[in-house]
């Protein structure tokens, strides 16, 4: 079964009932969808500035009770560093969260689901974008 790593802006994308997020991600088997811990502290980040927004709260707790959260561990915290040293020298860079998010996909060899174009700078991390 092939895995997916969802990156926040699809889940936002989801929670907003984009027709083609929301078709492709109710077609694949709940076991192969997940999201880095590193997005589950990005979608909270996001609730907390809109306290008063009840609706938000409860789509982003829903969702998180429904996805398998891949948690980072000492074994990402080496590929990080042999990744950004290698993207520095190419003289490429990515915003901190991302590359967070690109390390635990590439290390795991699971397609990350974005429709972020910064991500296209990590050479071998398989990508899709679910919008399109």
């Amino acid at each position: 079964m092939k895995h997916f790593m969802l990156d926040t802006n699809t889940v936002s994308h989801l929670i907003k009932n984009h027709p083609k997020v929301v078709q492709r991600v109710t077609s694949k088997p709940t076991a192969s969808l997940f999201i880095s811990v590193i997005t589950e502290c990005e979608l909270l980040y996001g609730i907390a500035k809109r306290p008063e927004a009840k609706r938000l709260h409860l789509s982003v707790r829903e969702f998180l009770k429904c996805v398998d959260i891949l948690p980072w561990d000492s074994t990402f915290s080496e590929e990080y560093g042999h990744l950004r040293a290698k993207m520095e020298q190419g003289g490429k860079s990515l915003a901190s969260f991302d590359l967070l998010i690109a390390t635990q996909a590439y290390t795991k060899k699971i397609t990350l689901v974005t429709n972020d174009q910064a991500f296209k700078q990590v050479s071998g991390l398989n990508l899709e974008d679910w919008t399109q």
